[in-house]
């Protein structure tokens, strides 16, 4: 009777597993289809950017390629949406902001933790080669007008904890933070702008089946699929960009958020006719410890009520069009001229010789007696029209994509002061603050889903190693505990306003006026170092602060009591400094947090004792 009800028990699952691998198949159709429109135009702008600028989108959403209706005519192309793109991604990558946490409170503990914090998102964004994944997530914006992060904690990096019976070591983890195209993700509507209002969010990516038995250790069936548009190879897509491949499969993960019926949200995930996993939200990476989506948008231009961005380059494709026909229709007025059109009477010449060599220098022209010699048709002039609106339409460009190009433009022949052309150079630099402020607002939210990944995930002490401040390595041992505040604000305001030279010459500035002084009237060695760095010039000063590196020697041996070593005193340490950051660490770290060793307590209350002997021999 028992092996029945197991029985009746496994088919019932089964039975429910396979309603819920068909829901989840059925919503990611319906979200594709609902997401189509979009695609279509995505695809156009990839188009235009390559250079097939001949292409237009049929009613069904295909694209298809118009030919030329004549022989003669002329249809080049003269691409000025890549230049655009790639002056406005420099532009963009000029964004590289100082991230600052603020403490929970104002006390010490605290606000050595708020620093602590800082020094973990910087380790984390050098780690993942953040400036990479920026430069890719707004390529992608630029392009299609929206891209995505993906913020997890990879159980697979980090640094080996043990060595485990099956050959695979056992890893400490750490923050993973991928760039993601808009052709993987998956709203629930469109209609909702902002992520937080979406219920669910699928993203949608193609894997080799090989890798998917490697990671969830199910084996699916094989398709031949687009990897970028994720249709199978019999659906119509992109003639210059189907990137078919074969043995790939599709896998669909659906995190939906925390509902009355599942209070930490639901994670699914599916790829063919298998249900790879099933549960709960895996991130506590919300607001005041709840769980939400680990994904994170970032825009071009904001298209209210829409889920999706503009692109500029959607903007830019009929000033494109308008520019190509112009300059081909002015190349053939001007082929024209130059070769001339001929007019023959008829029987009067042998025409397909004539069409064969044209009137080559030194030819013998037969015509027949007592007709009419063959002549070139009187022609006009190139219109000034066609000049007129080429310039015109140059202009257009700059005005519409916010990177005008001061340099070819026609205010370089005007006489213009230095003030005047400053105050346009910023309002050219003000047309893509929009695009520049949702970059900041994605690497802000990307920060503050490090420090709860890292709350959640680091139960055991993590010693992190950061380069600091002034050139040294600087060890840190923490664990969760020690995060307490995920508030995050920038250090620096524009980035897009203010270039090299000028911050060249607002450090002279300061310099000149004395406020980088101290009150000695003479500047440190630290604040030298600091600004010969500012200057573009490196670290050469390396004479550092003296009672810096005392306080950074007895914080390098704070940790060494936590590995269980005795550092030992030396007569050139300053036995004060040493004395108040050991003490510092003895009533935060030791007695105050997790850490309650007595053995390690003992230890520095020994060392401190060492130093104070110093202290007494030398009186």
């Amino acid at each position: 009777m028992k092996k029945i009800t197991n029985k009746k028990q496994k088919q019932e699952q089964n039975s429910t597993e396979k309603l819920l691998i068909e829901e989840v198949k059925d919503d990611f159709v319906r979200r594709q289809e609902e997401r189509r429109s979009f695609e279509a135009q995505w695809q156009l702008n990839m188009n235009f950017l390559a250079g097939n600028q001949y292409c237009f989108l049929k009613n069904s959403g295909e694209i298809e390629t118009s030919d030329r209706r004549f022989f003669w005519q002329q249809q080049e192309i003269y691409n000025h949406i890549a230049p655009i793109l790639e002056r406005r991604l420099s532009k963009l990558q000029k964004i590289k902001p100082k991230i600052t946490v603020f403490p929970a409170s104002n006390d010490d503990s605290d606000i050595k933790t708020a620093r602590l914090s800082k020094k973990i998102i910087e380790s984390i964004y050098n780690k993942n080669e953040m400036s990479e994944t920026i430069s890719e997530a707004t390529k992608w914006s630029e392009i299609c007008g929206t891209s995505f992060y993906k913020v997890v904690w990879n159980s697979q990096k980090g640094e080996i904890v043990a060595n485990l019976d099956t050959g695979f070591p056992l890893k400490s983890g750490d923050v993973e933070i991928t760039a993601i195209s808009p052709f993987e993700i998956f709203p629930e509507s469109v209609s909702s702008q902002e992520i937080q209002n979406q219920r669910s969010i699928i993203h949608a990516r193609a894997y080799h089946i090989d890798e998917i038995k490697n990671q969830w250790g199910v084996e699916v069936e094989s398709e031949e699929i687009n990897v970028l548009t994720l249709n199978n190879m019999s659906e119509a897509g992109l003639n210059s960009f189907k990137t078919i491949k074969k043995n790939y499969a599709v896998v669909i993960e659906r995190y939906e958020v925390p509902c009355v019926k599942y209070p930490n949200g639901r994670l699914i995930i599916v790829a063919g006719s298998s249900l790879l996993h099933i549960g709960e939200l895996p991130f506590i990476n919300g607001v005041d410890g709840s769980r939400t989506l680990p994904i994170i948008k970032q825009v071009s231009i904001s298209r209210a009520g829409c889920f999706w961005g503009t692109s500029i380059i959607e903007r830019l494709i009929p000033l494109q069009r308008a520019y190509n026909a112009i300059k081909n229709r002015k190349h053939e007025f001007l082929n024209r001229l130059s070769m001339g059109i001929l007019t023959v009477e008829d029987g009067s010449i042998d025409v397909e010789s004539l069409e064969e060599d044209g009137l080559c220098p030194g030819k013998v022209l037969v015509y027949r007696q007592g007709a009419n010699a063959p002549k070139y048709m009187a022609n006009d002039t190139i219109p000034f029209d066609f000049t007129s609106e080429e310039e015109s339409l140059i202009t257009e460009f700059g005005n519409m994509s916010g990177v005008s190009d001061f340099a070819s433009t026609q205010y370089t022949s005007k006489n213009l002061s230095g003030t005047a052309l400053e105050l346009l150079i910023e309002q050219d630099e003000n047309k893509i603050l929009i695009t520049s402020d949702s970059v900041k607002s994605a690497i802000k939210e990307i920060a503050k889903h490090i420090l709860r990944l890292y709350k959640q995930c680091v139960k055991i002490p993590k010693l992190m190693k950061i380069v600091g401040d002034n050139g040294e390595l600087e060890v840190f041992y923490f664990n969760s505990n020690d995060i307490s505040s995920d508030d995050i604000v920038f250090e620096n305001k524009n980035e897009l306003s203010e270039t090299f030279s000028q911050r060249r010459n607002l450090i002279l500035q300061l310099l000149s006026s004395g406020l980088l002084y101290d009150e000695n009237g003479k500047i440190s060695n630290r604040m030298k170092a600091k600004v010969l760095e500012l200057l573009g010039f490196g670290i050469w000063e390396s004479s550092y602060d003296l009672n810096e590196l005392h306080a950074g020697k007895a914080s390098k041996e704070n940790y060494m009591f936590m590995e269980n070593k005795k550092p030992q005193v030396s007569e050139i340490d300053d036995h004060t400094i040493h004395i108040s950051e050991h003490t510092a660490f003895l009533l935060g770290e030791v007695d105050n947090k997790s850490v309650r060793n007595i053995d390690l307590k003992q230890s520095i209350l020994e060392h401190i004792s060492q130093h104070k002997e110093f202290i007494k021999s030398q009186i």
